[in-house]
């Protein structure tokens, strides 16, 4: 990205307080003509590009060079940030009393160097940073073997050496166990939930490293804990055993509300245990215990717009599934419509993924309110794009419900060219779902029975199989992004999605209140 595009986004994300914050600092560097008047143009003009802020800067100020005031205005931006981040993270703060340390103990004034060291390490023991714990600890010896070990015996160094080969120790437990649940977060991301027995075995190489690993440590500390906790709930949601991973991400949330001292800024993995606790709870449509989940996704605040922007796409997405799952597609509009300014006109600070999610469930509610064009516009997003999002799993999601689109369109030519297209990469890559072979099948067949009576023959002809894909434990990983047998059966009774919709989900309710 150029420096001046940087520049240009870095002001349009920053917070109140950040703005303030650099208000208070600009009184203080007065150096660079201009770079005041740059900041206010891109403020004031929050939708225009590079281009035209570049020409208004300087027809307005009378500088030349626009690039000297790019960078001068970014430096003081990021200083400022750091600055303010020092004040409300501790990973920031314990870094900077490093380098003050560092300052002193240059400057001679040694004593106060290693009072300021001493206190890192306890600081970091309290909030398990390994890394400030390491690097302080590393730097006491240093200092000590640079004043030639004044006042100190063999004993204390030999305890010291001890404490850093500890450190290492836990730091290297940590990497490793991070690295399983980082592959197999990749895999899903990249290659979708498990379609057969055969592709939980594929995940067994992470699962018995992840068990070994944790039978050979006798570490009892906050960060492994819980990333053991998170490989196991994620794995267990690959598997489509929802009620098991629900277990695990109650356990994993109850850890990290009895250690909030110790958490990230931003809690990135406290936002993927929240995210991981209502997915399975929507995916055994207990929606009643959704909310208290939700609630604490709205007390979550960061000064990362990125972050914000998720916790912001949870929010909006865990609060559109009860309405959306029991077919209420009117009430889910009025959510969306909610939500257009900030999410939907946001969707570049999200990820791929959840650009994808966001959009298919756009089009899916304005399917289910038969608005076509409409639900048309938001897939053609991502089909405009689609190099970048056809390696998704949840790519071939989309194209399934812009074939239900073309359906109810009437568009019967297009819809056999990509059935063609789908069931060539299905062969190609091995990997598809016995619900998307049925919806394909469904699709090609061009003329339904008129009479009421030859439909309810075809519906019991089908409806058997049906019921079984709703029961199998790999089927169910599409159908809780969307239940496209409850469309077929719309399709073959001329019966309203909604209606159907509304049926099925107060079926499961009651089997689950039953239990």
């Amino acid at each position: 990205m150029l420096k001046s595009d940087a520049l240009i986004f870095l002001v349009k994300s920053m917070t109140r307080t950040e703005l303030k914050a650099f208000r208070i600092a600009s009184l203080r560097h007065k150096t660079v003509p201009g770079y005041l008047m740059l900041f206010d143009i891109i403020s004031k003009n929050r939708s225009s590009g590079t281009d035209s802020i570049r020409k208004q800067f300087l027809s307005e100020s009378g500088v030349k060079s626009f690039n000297t005031a790019v960078n001068y205005l970014s430096k003081i931006l990021l200083d400022t940030l750091l600055e303010l981040r020092r004040e409300q993270d501790s990973y920031y703060t314990l870094f900077n009393l490093i380098m003050k340390a560092k300052i002193l103990f240059e400057k001679s004034l040694v004593e106060d160097s290693f009072d300021l060291l001493k206190k890192v390490i306890e600081d970091s023991k309290k909030l398990e940073n390994y890394y400030a714990l390491l690097l302080a600890s590393r730097l006491e010896l240093e200092y000590l073997l640079a004043l030639n070990f004044p006042m100190v015996d063999e004993k204390t160094i030999l305890y010291k050496h001890h404490r850093i080969n500890e450190i290492i120790s836990v730091i290297r437990k940590i990497n490793e166990q991070s690295s399983l649940y980082e592959l197999l977060k990749y895999r899903v991301a990249y290659f979708g939930n498990a379609r057969s027995q055969q592709q939980i075995h594929q995940l067994n190489d992470l699962v018995v490293s992840e068990m070994s690993m944790m039978a050979s440590s006798n570490l009892e500390n906050f960060e492994i804990k819980k990333l053991h906790q998170l490989f196991q709930a994620n794995y267990l949601i690959s598997v489509g055993d929802y009620k098991s991973a629900l277990r695990s991400y109650i356990e994993l949330n109850t850890l990290f509300e009895k250690n909030m001292h110790l958490w990230d800024n931003p809690p990135i993995y406290y936002l993927l245990t929240l995210e991981g606790v209502l997915d399975s709870l929507r995916c055994i449509k207990n929606y009643e215990g959704m909310v208290y989940f939700i609630e604490q996704l709205r007390q979550l605040e960061s000064p990362s717009v990125s972050f914000n922007a998720n916790v912001n796409c949870l929010i909006f997405l865990y609060e559109l599934f009860p309405k959306f799952d029991r077919g209420d597609f009117s009430g889910s509009a009025v959510h969306m419509e909610e939500f257009t300014e900030t999410l939907y006109n946001k969707l570049h600070l999200l990820s791929l993924t959840r650009q994808a999610e966001l959009c298919l469930y756009a089009s899916l509610i304005f399917f289910g309110n038969k608005d076509f064009k409409r639900a048309h516009k938001y897939l053609n997003l991502i089909f405009f794009k689609v190099k970048e999002y056809f390696n998704l799993p949840l790519y071939r999601t989309i194209r399934l419900v812009n074939l239900m689109i073309l359906m109810e369109i009437g568009d019967l030519k297009l819809i056999s060219y990509e059935t063609r297209s789908i069931k060539r990469e299905m062969k190609g890559f091995d990997k598809g779902y016995q619900i998307e072979k049925v919806m394909l099948s469904f699709l090609n067949k061009q003329n339904l029975p008129v009479r009421n009576r030859e439909r309810n023959i075809l519906w019991d002809e089908v409806s058997g199989e049906l019921q079984l894909l709703g029961q199998n434990v790999f089927e169910r990983q599409v159908l809780r992004i969307f239940d496209f047998t409850a469309w077929i059966e719309s399709r073959i009774r001329r019966i309203p999605l909604s209606d159907v919709l509304s049926a099925k989900t107060a079926s499961t309710a009651g089997a689950r209140s039953c239990c």
